[in-house]
């Protein structure tokens, strides 16, 4: 790794795209950390490289994300047949000639002192076509369990994980064990710092003398939300709902038509989660790995009643193998499960104090005092990884 010259503020080239929130969120939350840890040290920038680099129709991936993941066998049958050793590399192989002069053009117009890449398509085209004196490039994995081959790169200098599943993931793949590090999924720093629950219910004008659920169905207002809304209205499950459909507007005018017989706060999309998370005692979610990462901090029972297949399955079989929570995909079934934590206070605090014993609060920091330390301004014998005793 090549440290940037001491005189000279470094500058960090983040390379995302807007295919599902994740990635976004993920870099978003590191620069903040960053900001916080290192005011001053360091500039950045965030590209979002299929929309600016990608060929036709390459380019078209951050507007038809959305509509090809609400088909969901489409989307498991793309994952599984990418994700297997032969048909990843020879995928890559066969598109390299048609991304060759973008890799190119992106070098050439970003110039930059670190690469930090939170997203699993670009690294392996874009390490290929950097030349030998490159940047220090960091990978910073965004997918918790199920993770795609094409994270790990052996190229890359370092790579982050957000668990220990997805690190014994790439030391199968061949990846060096030393230049792997769990540190959980970067999550917005506020998380670290959350105020008590009557604040946080007084701050959002919500009730303080009942039970809140919170709903949240992704970015994209995905899932079966609506369907659970009624569910538990239908069984009269006594608590207060906050619901956040994202940028579904549609989703958000038909919830509110309803007649709620309890409190029901309705949200669009929102940039201050971690006070909602704080105010409410239950989250019920699909299954991204970011939401439940953040629920974890926040110590929150989790209800999933909706996953990607093939890519979330993993983050499924996480959540309920460690008691942090329970998979339940019918609407009435989920009612059902939610009326009996209600009823048994201490079944729900179990699954509660399981969610935040695999919290990573300061998993930004982490990634922020790395880039540093890889860029020469920070020690590495400083930084607690999770894979490390």
């Amino acid at each position: 790794m090549n440290a940037s010259s001491p005189n000279k503020v470094p500058h960090i080239l983040f390379l995302f795209s807007d295919t599902g929130g994740g990635h976004r969120s993920a870099a978003t939350a590191i620069i903040g950390a960053l900001e916080a840890e290192f005011p001053g040290q360091a500039t950045w920038e965030m590209l979002d490289f299929f929309k600016h680099y990608a060929p036709p129709p390459f380019d078209t991936a951050p507007d038809t994300y959305a509509p090809m993941a609400q088909i969901p066998d489409l989307w498991e049958l793309g994952f599984i047949a990418s994700n297997q050793r032969i048909t990843a590399r020879a995928i890559q192989r066969v598109l390299w000639p048609y991304v060759r002069k973008a890799v190119a053009r992106l070098i050439a117009e970003h110039p930059c002192d670190m690469l930090l890449s939170v997203h699993p398509i670009i690294n392996t085209p874009l390490l290929r076509g950097l030349p030998k004196d490159r940047p220090p490039y960091l990978v910073v994995v965004t997918d918790m369990v199920s993770t795609h081959q094409w994270w790990y790169t052996p190229q890359a200098d370092l790579t982050i994980v957000p668990t220990e599943e997805a690190r014994q993931r790439g030391i199968s793949l061949g990846l060096d064990p030393k230049r792997m590090h769990v540190v959980g999924l970067p999550i917005a720093r506020q998380f670290a710092a959350p105020m008590a629950k009557p604040q946080a219910r007084n701050k959002l004008e919500l009730p303080q003398d009942i039970p809140l659920v919170l709903m949240v169905s992704g970015g994209e207002g995905m899932g079966p939300l609506e369907e659970t809304v009624r569910a538990i209205i239908n069984q009269r499950v006594p608590v207060g709902m906050v619901i956040i459909t994202g940028k579904n507007a549609d989703l958000k005018a038909r919830l509110e038509s309803l007649d709620f017989p309890y409190p029901a706060a309705i949200r669009g999309f929102v940039d201050n989660m971690p006070d909602y998370m704080q105010a409410c005692d239950v989250i019920i979610t699909k299954a991204g790995p970011g939401t439940i990462s953040e629920a974890f901090t926040a110590g929150l029972p989790i209800l999933l009643y909706s996953k990607m297949p093939g890519q979330e399955d993993g983050n499924v079989d996480y959540v309920v193998n460690h008691e942090a929570g329970v998979w339940m995909d019918d609407p009435a079934g989920v009612a059902e499960t939610l009326q009996r934590w209600i009823d048994n206070p201490v079944e729900m605090r179990k699954f509660s104090q399981n969610s935040l014993n695999l919290a990573r609060p300061d998993s930004s920091k982490i990634i922020a005092q790395t880039a540093m330390a890889m860029l020469g301004r920070y020690p590495f014998e400083q930084i607690h990884y999770y894979d490390q005793s």
